[in-house]
């Protein structure tokens, strides 16, 4: 919801930090794997009782998937990098609330409701961004993205906002689990509503 906000205070220092990353000739898919195996590890942290771990290598997780668009900006941004960095992201995402599931059995009902609204949330971007492919449709309100970025309720500071609370407040997680999942319903309702007014010509 306030992605659009905070881009223009977090990509300028982003892109200046990607581009001594780059100069060391690390490119920004090898900071995308290395960001994709900190979530593995935040997953693996959680599922074996150390969820305050879990928020730290969370934390790791989203600075590289900050950085690597800064290394990309800073040397050539590709098609294959943006769909890996989204890849990552959709695999992660969902896979913290499967995580709670081996660290707490009595979560696994708010954590299946959760991973099943962010479903939606992330089937309807996926599904915007396709179309407004196919119609020629860009913009950089989000930042330089490899396609098109729609907003919503639930975005990327809100979800590692909710991700994050349940790795360092893991009490508090069927709440924390229910509410971001109603969040994300409501997301994926808007976004409907939103495709529906932009291509239903």
């Amino acid at each position: 919801m306030i992605d659009a906000y905070i881009r223009p205070l977090i990509d300028p220092p982003l892109t200046r930090v990607g581009t001594l990353v780059a100069k060391t000739k690390i490119s920004a898919n090898a900071v995308t794997v290395i960001g994709f195996l900190f979530g593995l590890a935040a997953m693996v942290a959680i599922a074996f009782g150390s969820p305050t771990l879990g928020g730290f290598f969370f934390i790791l997780n989203r600075v590289s998937d900050g950085l690597d668009g800064g290394v990309a900006r800073a040397t050539k941004m590709s098609d294959f990098g943006g769909y890996l960095d989204i890849m990552s992201d959709f695999i992660i995402y969902p896979g913290l609330p499967l995580a709670f599931c081996f660290y707490e059995p009595t979560f696994i009902l708010p954590a299946a409701f959760l991973i099943f609204a962010m479903a939606g949330a992330m089937t309807s971007f996926l599904a915007y961004a396709i179309l407004c492919a196919k119609n020629n449709i860009t913009s950089d309100t989000r930042g330089k993205k490899s396609f098109y970025y729609l907003g919503g309720i639930c975005e990327g500071f809100e979800t590692c906002l909710f991700l994050g609370l349940m790795c360092f407040f893991p009490h508090f997680f069927p709440v924390l689990a229910l509410t971001f999942g109603t969040l994300c319903l409501c997301t994926t309702a808007g976004r409907i509503l939103q495709t529906w007014a932009t291509f239903k010509s």
